[in-house]
């Protein structure tokens, strides 16, 4: 295996607990790992050097929440919201006609394509939901499609109920908790659910959530986007990694999961792209509740496939300082999907290096829609 350095950094963010920024630093990579880190005047030899020339470093961006297994487009939907229409769920069942027309290779060619985007500005670590199926046989390829591209795949059966259940929801979780799940499982490391109005129930929501966990599934949880409900209460019950967009949390909510392990993860590219109030992200971490940001990257409520950019709105719109933001888009992406490899660069980390063509990782918010990320590491 070839060795890299990484020298002449300015800034180094690594997130190590002693020392969480590094000035005039320096890491070392081999086989795809940080195996050492410290000042660049004492770094070790190595088969490649690279010369950072005093720009700023980060952790691979680590986005935990992304459906890329979609078919078409819906912008006519975004430019309708823009002339002031409302966000409905019901726009997910646009896709689901769509994705359920397209072929493998059609929706691979798609999944490929934005994670090269992701790629491009930072992203190394990604999550991909199904969703955009809603049959045993379309969610379980959108799985075993995505298993191709990345290890944290999770199942979204339960994203909505199909126009074919329209009359008989429930017969509709009895699939997603039984065949759907059997023929899904093998391709998933997580299981998620949508519970909102318009979507599944909090009853409906435990049985899917009871239904994976017994497969040996993680949980994870769609919460209070629509409204406020009781599905971050039943989220940290069952112990699920994480809730996310979390835009109508109660202050009962935000005890709840002060007091837990569930990370919160907030979407600012669906508040951008449906004009739903921003939720506080100052208002969470005061609190004590672990943060994620992530893209949420689907067609409908948030076409984005851009870290920065999210960074850059959680700074401008959820009171967040942009050293909470990065830390929110590396490490507590690393925290929702229980990861402790990735989101940061302390040895063993496997996530990478982000070299940004900047002197501070503050320009990442500092100069929003501007292609910071020259070179990607390790």
């Amino acid at each position: 295996m070839t060795s890299t350095l990484v020298t002449g950094i300015g800034e180094l963010t690594t997130w190590e607990p002693e020392r969480p920024v590094r000035h005039d630093a320096a890491i070392v990579f081999d086989g795809g790992a940080v195996t050492w880190v410290g000042d660049a005047t004492d770094a070790p030899a190595a088969d490649e050097r690279i010369d950072a020339e005093g720009a700023a470093a980060v952790p691979g961006f680590v986005d935990s929440h992304s459906h890329l297994m979609f078919a078409g487009d819906r912008a006519d939907e975004f430019e309708a919201r823009m002339e002031g229409r409302r966000y409905e769920a019901g726009g997910i069942r646009r896709t689901v006609r769509l994705t359920r027309e397209a072929d493998d290779v059609t929706l691979l060619f798609r999944a490929r394509s934005l994670i090269d985007e992701m790629r491009r500005q930072g992203t190394t670590t990604v999550e991909i939901k199904s969703g955009y199926g809603l049959t045993v046989h379309d969610e379980e390829r959108a799985l075993r499609l995505a298993r191709e591209l990345t290890s944290e795949t999770t199942f979204l059966g339960a994203h909505v109920v199909p126009d074919e259940f329209a009359d008989d929801p429930d017969a509709y979780v009895d699939l997603v908790t039984g065949p759907m799940l059997d023929a899904c499982a093998p391709f998933a490391r997580w299981i998620d659910v949508f519970c909102e109005t318009g979507a599944f129930t909090v009853e409906q929501s435990r049985r899917v959530l009871e239904a994976g966990a017994a497969r040996g599934l993680g949980l994870r949880v769609h919460a209070g986007q629509l409204g406020e409900s009781d599905g971050v209460r039943l989220a940290v019950e069952l112990g699920a990694a994480s809730i996310d967009h979390g835009t109508f949390l109660s202050d009962a909510d935000v005890e709840t999961l002060a007091g837990s392990q569930t990370v919160a993860t907030l979407l600012p590219g669906v508040e951008f792209s449906t004009r739903q109030p921003y939720p506080s992200g100052r208002r969470l971490l005061d609190a004590g509740v672990a943060v994620a940001i992530a893209s949420d990257c689907n067609p409908g409520s948030s076409f984005t496939s851009s870290i920065p950019f999210c960074i850059a709105l959680a700074v401008r719109e959820m009171g967040m300082t942009p050293r909470e933001a990065l830390h929110a888009a590396t490490a507590g992406g690393a925290r929702a999907l229980r990861r402790d490899d990735v989101g940061h660069l302390r040895v063993g980390a496997t996530g990478g290096l982000v070299l940004l063509d900047a002197p501070s990782a503050t320009h990442l918010a500092y100069r929003p829609g501007v292609p910071l990320v020259r070179r990607v590491v390790g």
